[in-house]
């Protein structure tokens, strides 16, 4: 019988927890028991099913799409936002600002921080991220070369100065072109003592946020001249090239590819982004779904922010063996 004494006991402790809204000290002083042995019953009680967590997400949050995406990808975390329309514009707006609410709510005092500064889905996360009291970041660093056309050259400096600016950081910028014209003139550039300087810096990166890009390149980037000529991206395209991470190239599973066009990128390399301990990769959109597979099965990044069309998506594409 004292089994059925003892179940007894659990009910009554989680009634008063969970029920009447008692703390643990409470319930100690009312029964008569020590707080290690309150503590014990309530966790007891929810293995025995006494008491049964039943937890109801809100409306436009998606959970279960989440966990699907984090089991198969194997993330430390994702976050699907809520989106209306599955259209670029639409997804664009939604994952900047999923994305600003997730950095708000992460980023620690005295973080070194990488950005990538050809993502049109980047600048929407600085464009929606309020000014964070009371926090001093160290640095934001700047990750790929932002130096091209002026008139989306200002669009790279801005999300590096202006995410400085919101954490109470330095900017550091790269004050190079993100694709060179030969290896050649990457040397010269890399000879320069603030590029050298900068990209010196990488190895002390806590925190990098990047953007998933396709083989075709964005219109802002395409814009910026730091891209590739159509010859080249065909031989890109033959080499089983998918997309990029930072100007750095992988195939379809994730692979990086090796290739003479990558010693004229000035920028981090996919190595030393998997050193960094947090990366925050930020996509979403039907022509990115393939690539976005790829950089994911790569494992890339350990976190993902994107909208329920992609997400869906993702879920649908076969997955490659994986040891």
């Amino acid at each position: 019988m004292s089994r059925i004494y003892e179940l007894r006991l659990m009910a009554r402790v989680a009634q008063l927890y969970h029920e009447k809204n008692l703390k643990q000290a409470q319930i100690s002083k009312q029964l008569h028991l020590s707080q290690a042995t309150v503590s014990r019953l309530l966790s007891r009680a929810v293995d025995e099913g006494i008491v049964r967590i039943t937890i109801n997400a809100p409306r436009g949050t998606y959970p279960q799409l989440e966990d699907q995406l984090r089991d198969r990808y194997r993330l430390a975390e994702v976050v699907v936002a809520e989106c209306y329309e599955d259209r670029d514009e639409a997804i664009l707006s939604a994952i900047g600002s999923a994305a600003a609410y997730y950095f708000e709510s992460t980023v620690s005092p005295d973080e070194v921080i990488g950005i990538s500064c050809w993502s049109s889905a980047l600048l929407r996360l600085v464009d929606a991220i309020h000014p964070i009291k009371r926090l001093k970041a160290e640095k934001v660093i700047q990750l790929v070369g932002g130096i091209g056309n002026p008139a989306v050259q200002s669009h790279a400096t801005q999300i590096t100065t202006r995410l400085a600016s919101l954490v109470g950081a330095d900017p550091v910028l790269l004050p190079a072109p993100g694709v060179t014209a030969s290896s050649a003139a990457r040397l010269v550039m890399l000879g320069d003592g603030y590029v050298r300087s900068t990209m010196e810096q990488f190895r002390r990166l806590t925190m990098a946020i990047v953007g998933i890009g396709t083989l075709e390149p964005s219109y802002m980037l395409h814009n910026s001249g730091n891209t590739f000529a159509a010859d080249e991206l065909s031989d890109l395209k033959q080499r089983g090239v998918v997309g990029d991470i930072c100007m750095r190239f992988f195939d379809a599973d994730g692979r990086f590819v090796d290739s003479p066009f990558d010693e004229r990128v000035i920028g981090i390399t996919l190595p030393e982004l998997k050193s960094v301990p947090h990366v925050i990769g930020v996509a979403g959109g039907a022509r990115k779904t393939a690539t976005i597979h790829g950089a994911l099965v790569g494992g890339w990044v350990d976190t993902f922010i994107t909208d329920k069309f992609t997400a869906e998506r993702l879920l649908s594409l076969p997955f490659p063996h994986r040891e």
